[in-house]
């Protein structure tokens, strides 16, 4: 798809949750448009939404209400099946915990899903060491986690969900268990992601400073778009 195209399409989307008797309006009407190529921070206070639109966009959770297409598909409304092998295939994650497995070294934790999807070692060795290059990892492969700092842990998390060259990066506070300078390592590597290779990633964050590695902001207040700014 040509950069700048539009990749995302939201409108009035809705997320209620019912805890006895009280409706909690996590999302209460968010529209907006994301074209590719674009790196955008969500940001705003706990209870603002902004993790709740993540899941949302990222396909692990369903809105209440509301209209959310990617490439002009509408993704809502998929069989759960269907939704399940989309989310899998066309999408990446970057969670607060990095989520690597222990007993495996950074290649391994990066070409273990091309594994699962049935492509060969040899095929998923070569794509993954890739990865890790884009990250600056390339001189590491054979580090399990427990070898590596928090920020090159966070990095093969990124490695991992860029693998697979998703259309979309999401990434959850994916520097939330980081130092500033840390932080700012994974942020420039993001950064890089999207400016040499054009990735389109929308990231939630609550620290204002992040916001100078992203090309967009989008503010969220009490399940609402309070504004929503280019950089």
């Amino acid at each position: 798809m040509e950069k700048g195209k539009t990749i995302i399409k939201v409108k009035n989307l809705k997320r209620h949750y019912k805890t006895r008797e009280v409706v909690v309006k996590a999302l209460n009407g968010v529209s907006f448009e994301i074209k590719k190529g674009e790196f955008i921070a969500i940001i705003g206070p706990s209870g603002s939404g902004k993790t709740t639109m993540l899941r949302i966009l990222g396909l692990i959770d369903k809105p209440t209400k509301g209209e959310y297409t990617i490439n002009n598909l509408n993704v809502v409304d998929l069989p759960e099946e269907e939704r399940t092998y989309y989310r899998l295939t066309q999408l990446g994650y970057v969670f607060q915990d990095y989520a690597l497995i222990n007993e495996m070294n950074a290649a391994e934790n990066v070409y273990i899903l091309s594994l699962m999807e049935g492509k060969s070692k040899k095929e998923s060795l070569i794509t993954a060491k890739d990865a890790l290059e884009k990250v600056e990892l390339g001189d590491k492969l054979n580090r399990v986690p427990d070898q590596l700092s928090g920020g090159e842990k966070q990095r093969v998390a990124v490695a991992r969900a860029i693998a697979k060259k998703p259309k979309i990066l999401f990434a959850d506070e994916p520097c939330a268990n980081l130092d500033t300078h840390t932080s700012k390592q994974v942020l420039e590597v993001l950064k890089t992601l999207n400016k040499e290779y054009g990735q389109t990633i929308v990231m939630v964050t609550h620290e204002p400073w992040h916001i100078k590695y992203v090309s967009r902001v989008i503010r969220l207040r009490d399940g609402l778009i309070v504004s929503d700014k280019k950089r």
